[in-house]
């Protein structure tokens, strides 16, 4: 997302979570105001091999609900930003305990921040690279390997989830369009541990630009 009016539009479809991306050499890097949300939708913050120190400094500024990890962040990355994360979290609530609530607005939310981790798929995947990912990260996000760090609007061989050994739940994602309702409800059926589903690139007018009555269209039948 990067319009206000757009926001505002598709925060109105109610859904779970918006994305802001926060990585200067994408088209969709996010510099404004975010609007007052629903507490229901997480804002989610993207970022791509950023300094821990800034990732911070954005999840107060916006008070994100999330972080979406979208370079090659290693575990000892992600280790390090959830450890400073609940120590910053904790400090915060001690220091305005005595504060009234209405004004305890500055920090992120009531829950410490969700942290996701992508991970590009082409025609095959190692998932053994996972592993030591599981115990850190609260959900992985399976996106389209391309030249972009994302929103390449293509789809990667989604079968190759079918060799998935982890119970940690994921994300679908990669150039996912009106096209693919009846092939993601087939997938949805399946046992694995599909959490949610990310569309971006196929839903907009120009990038950072959603359409809104397609995005209502698939959201009512992929709710069926």
């Amino acid at each position: 997302m990067k319009y206000v009016e757009n926001i505002q539009q598709v925060a109105a479809l109610q859904p779970d979570y918006l994305g802001f991306i926060f990585y200067e050499k994408s088209k969709r890097n996010f510099e404004g105001i975010i609007p007052e949300l629903p507490k229901s939708i997480k804002k989610t913050g993207v970022f791509v091999n950023e300094y821990i120190e800034i990732v911070i400094s954005l999840v107060e500024e916006y008070q994100l609900d999330a972080i979406q990890l979208h370079g090659d962040e290693s575990v000892e990355y992600v280790t390090d930003l959830k450890n400073q994360l609940i120590e910053r979290r904790a400090l915060f609530i001690e220091e305005n305990k005595h504060q009234k609530k209405q004004k305890n607005k500055q920090y992120v939310s009531e829950n410490e921040v969700e942290i996701i981790k992508v991970f590009g798929i082409k025609d095959e995947f190692n998932f053994d690279v996972l592993k030591p990912y599981v115990a850190v990260v609260d959900f992985f996000l399976f996106d389209t390997k391309g030249k972009e760090r994302g929103g390449n609007g293509t789809k990667f061989d989604w079968s190759v989830l079918e060799k998935y050994p982890f119970k940690k739940p994921f994300f679908l994602s990669g150039g996912i369009g009106l096209e693919d309702l009846e092939q993601i409800q087939i997938v949805l059926k399946t046992n694995l541990p599909i959490y949610g589903i990310d569309v971006n690139s196929k839903f907009e007018v120009e990038p950072g630009v959603k359409k809104i009555e397609e995005l209502k269209e698939f959201k009512k039948e992929i709710s069926v």
